[in-house]
C-alpha cells in the first residue's frame, strides 16, 4: 500500500496504466518528475488522439491538460477528491502522430477549499509550447483512498 504521492514517485519512467483515472490510463502518460505540487509527464499522441487533419485534437489536448492537473492534486496526498470548477486553455501549435509531448504542471495555490493549477504542453525538445492551461478545483467532502493498493 503507498501514498498517491509514492505511487507516482514509484512510477517514474514508466507508462501510466495502473491508475485509479480510466482517462490517465487511456491517455497512457510516462512519469518524467513528481514533486510536491508538480508533475510532469510525457505523451506519445496516438491515432485515436488525432482530428481529420491528423494533428492532436484539441479535446485531448483539453483532457490531458485536466488530466494532468487532477493527478497533481491527487500527488498531493491531500485526502479529499477536488472537482474541476473551470479549465481554460489557449492553443498555440500542433502536435502530430507519432509526437512525444510533455505536459508539466504547477499548483500555483492552493487554498482551504479551492487550487489553482497552471499546465503547459510542448514538443519533446520544449522548443514549442502546444497550450497552456489553468484550472480552479474545489475540494469535496468525498475522501480519497489515503493509500493505494497496486492492482496487476
Amino acid at each position: 500500500m503507498l501514498k498517491p504521492s509514492e505511487f507516482f514517485i514509484q512510477h517514474i519512467g514508466q507508462e501510466m496504466s495502473r491508475s485509479l483515472s480510466p482517462v490517465l490510463n487511456w491517455l497512457k502518460p510516462t512519469i518524467l518528475a513528481v514533486e510536491k505540487g508538480k508533475l510532469v509527464l510525457q505523451h506519445k499522441v496516438r491515432k485515436e488522439m488525432t482530428n481529420p487533419m491528423g494533428i492532436l485534437h484539441g479535446g485531448i489536448t483539453a483532457a490531458i491538460i485536466d488530466d494532468a492537473i487532477g493527478a497533481t492534486l491527487f500527488a498531493y496526498d491531500e485526502p479529499h477528491y477536488y472537482v474541476t470548477i473551470n479549465l481554460v486553455v489557449d492553443y498555440f501549435a500542433s502536435a502530430k502522430e507519432e509526437d512525444l509531448i510533455i505536459a508539466e504542471t504547477i499548483m500555483v495555490k492552493k487554498g482551504r477549499q479551492i487550487a489553482n493549477v497552471t499546465c503547459e504542453v510542448w514538443n519533446e525538445n520544449r522548443t514549442r509550447l502546444i497550450a497552456k492551461g489553468y484550472s480552479n478545483l474545489l475540494r469535496t467532502e468525498r475522501r480519497k483512498p489515503e493509500e493505494i493498493q497496486i492492482v496487476k
